[in-house]
Formats: structure tokens, C-alpha cells, sequence
């Protein structure tokens, strides 16, 4: 599974500049708004030192590291919902990914205009907020309209779904988001298939100044305590940073980081934030021809992550043989690890672990 992660936030926050440094698209960058709008698409390979070293020990042919999709959508505005600065062209993109990646301002330069006027973390979360809530509650009307003209059957099916999305409008009415609405799994099922914006989670990305990337500041406290009302995430970077580390060689960059005393670019952390707000783990596969990152929902059992690699394999699954990457590391290779007895054979109700080694083992 790739992950699909959209950019959002409003005009000049930074996000095409952080989306140029995390995939190298080459999207357009202005200081007005509306520089973007059709949404660059990039995909970017997850850095992850435990593939890199298994294809060193492995001395594997290829190389390939687990990857996520990061979609570039053009600044939002007050009235976005309502068609205002192409927002529903935008807005439409968004239900296409698994996770916003919302982008605060939380620098103050003069030379950048603030569609707003002025720097306020809070103020600029709501207005996004507001207009995916906004888009959301149209199509829970449209929905709530059709089930009040099914429900005069009296199915009780029907019923039980009227009452919810009664309840899920009341609830956006309020200006509360989609994914704090409490439903049970049953209930979810009357408006899955809305695939609502608000409903989606998100990761806050806030963009400092140079100075603040250490310790961040008082605008960040402010996304800080509004992300902690969700249990969302949140990571700082600096554009302009990641600008220039995006054109650096892989020796450079280190150097870099060190002299700036970041222990990883702003990609590494956007990344592992994702993956813990989405729950997502990676396993490993490592022979002579390929070594390979794979990812999966924490919890996945043997069966359903073999199914990543090809469908064939989670139904003629057999058994999972796997060790930890770490004991891999340590033994050095294949070879030792079964030597040392600590390959484990693991059947259909084992439970995928973050940085698991697995082979295989299926019918056709």
C-alpha cells in the first residue's frame, strides 16, 4: 500500500515550497495566491537505515524502499466550500488521500504576504477547518434528504441510519469535525461511502523560521494545543531549509543537518508522523534479487501483509518465516540467522511487527 498524503492550508503557508524539497516535482512557487491549481503529484521513497543496511548485507541486486504519494493542493480560503478561489476544484482533491497534511504559518516575514493580514495559527486552522466542515454538511444533506423520503417504508435499516446522520449534521452544524462525531462501526456504515473531509485525520505541519526550528515558538504551542483536542500530530520544518537540503548529495546533506544540529530533514519527520497518526508499520523482504520495504496497517496479521506483496500470496498462504530486523542485523545474513535457531515460523494469526524480515511461504 502507498500512502497518499494531501498538502493543505492557506495561500502562502509554504506548502508548494515543502512539497518542491520532499519530491523535486518542481511545483510552481509565488508569493500570491492561486499560484497553484492544478495539484502536483509526487511520489517520494521513505528513507528508512534498516532497508539500507539489509541490502548491504544482503548485497541484494535492487533496492526498493516503501514510498508515499504527497499531493499539492492550491491555498484554501474563507468560502472555499462555496466555489470561492476554485476551492470546490480543490476541495474534491482532498477526498482522494488517506491523510491532510495541514500546513500552519508560524513565521513572520514582511516580504510574505498573508492572505489574512496577519499571523494567527488558530484563526488560519478554523478557517480550513471550517470549510471542509461546511463542504461536509452539503453532503450530509443530500444524504439525510434521501433517507427521510426511504425511511416513510419503515425499515428499520433505514430508520438506524436516518437517526445517525440526523445526529452527524447536528454535530457539523456545531462546527465540530467529522472524526471527533463518536459512532460505532455499525453506524460509520450510513455515511463510509461520503468519504467526508473533516472526517479524515490530520498531521499539522507547522513552517518556522530558521531560528525557531530547535525549540519552535509560541505559534506552535498554539497548533500544539489545538492538534492535542484529536490526539492529531505535529511536526515542524523550515522551508526555506528544506529548500536547500533538497539540493544537496546524500554526504552534503549530512553535513548539513549536523551543522544546523537537526538530527533528520523535515521529510524523515513528516513521514514518521504519518505513518503513527495513520498506524502504519513496515516489514521487510531481503534476497539476492530484491531488498524491499513494505507497508501495512499496524495489526496486520501474516496472510493480510503477504497480500501486499501479491494477492496470490495471502490465499495460498502457508506460513510467514521471520525474524526481527534487529536480530538480522546483529547475525549479519540468512545463513546465521537460522543457524542460530532464530528464524520463527509463524502461521495465519501472527501479527505483523514493525521491522519484521519475512519470507514467504504459499501455494499457487
Amino acid at each position: 500500500m502507498s500512502l497518499r498524503c494531501g498538502i493543505v492550508g492557506l495561500p502562502n503557508v509554504g506548502k508548494s515550497t515543502l512539497f518542491n524539497a520532499l519530491s523535486d516535482a518542481g511545483a510552481e512557487s509565488a508569493n500570491f495566491p492561486f499560484c497553484t491549481i492544478d495539484p502536483n503529484v509526487g511520489v517520494v521513497p521513505v528513507p528508512d537505515e534498516r532497508l539500507d543496511h539489509l541490502h548491504e548485507l544482503v548485497e541484494s541486486r535492487k533496492k526498493t524502499p516503501a514510498s508515499v504519494e504527497f499531493v499539492d493542493i492550491a491555498g484554501l480560503v474563507k468560502g472555499a466550500s462555496e466555489g470561492k478561489g476554485k476551492g470546490n476544484a480543490f476541495l474534491s482533491h482532498i477526498r482522494e488521500v488517506d491523510l491532510i497534511v495541514h500546513v500552519v504559518r508560524c513565521f513572520d516575514d514582511p516580504n510574505v504576504v498573508h492572505v489574512e493580514g496577519s499571523i494567527d495559527p488558530g484563526r488560519d486552522i478554523r478557517i480550513i477547518e471550517d470549510e471542509l466542515i461546511l463542504k461536509d454538511l452539503e453532503s450530509v444533506e443530500k444524504r439525510l434528504d434521501k433517507l427521510q423520503t426511504q425511511a416513510k417504508s419503515g425499515e428499520k435499516e433505514t430508520l438506524r441510519k436516518l437517526e445517525t446522520i440526523k445526529r452527524l449534521k447536528e454535530h457539523l452544524e456545531r462546527g465540530e469535525a467529522a472524526r471527533s462525531f463518536k459512532a460505532d462501526k455499525e453506524e460509520r456504515e450510513a455515511y463510509k461511502d461520503l468519504f467526508l473531509l473533516s472526517d479524515k485525520p490530520v498531521l499539522y505541519a507547522c513552517n518556522v523560521s530558521e531560528e525557531d526550528l530547535d525549540s519552535g515558538n509560541e505559534w506552535v504551542d498554539t497548533v500544539r494545543e489545538i492538534a492535542a483536542e484529536q490526539d492529531d500530530e505535529v511536526v515542524m520544518f523550515c522551508a526555506k531549509i528544506e529548500s536547500e537540503i533538497a539540493e544537496l548529495d546524500e554526504d552534503e546533506k549530512t553535513m548539513f543537518l549536523e551543522e544546523m544540529g537537526i538530527d533528520s530533514a523535515g521529510l524523515n519527520r513528516l513521514i514518521r508522523a504519518a505513518y503513527k497518526e495513520l498506524g502504519l508499520i513496515t516489514y521487510f523482504t531481503a534476497g539476492p534479487k530484491e531488498s524491499r520495504a513494505w507497508t501495512v496497517r499496524k495489526g496486520s496479521k501474516a496472510p493480510e501483509a503477504a497480500g501486499v506483496i501479491h494477492s496470490d500470496f495471502e490465499r495460498g498462504f502457508i506460513r510467514a518465516e521471520t525474524v526481527s530486523y534487529e536480530k538480522y542485523a546483529e547475525l549479519g545474513s540468512e545463513k546465521a540467522v537460522r543457524e542460530a535457531g532464530e528464524m520463527r515460523i509463524e502461521g495465519k494469526d501472527y501479527v505483523v511487527q514493525d521491522g519484521d524480515v519475512i519470507l514467504f511461504r504459499f501455494n499457487v
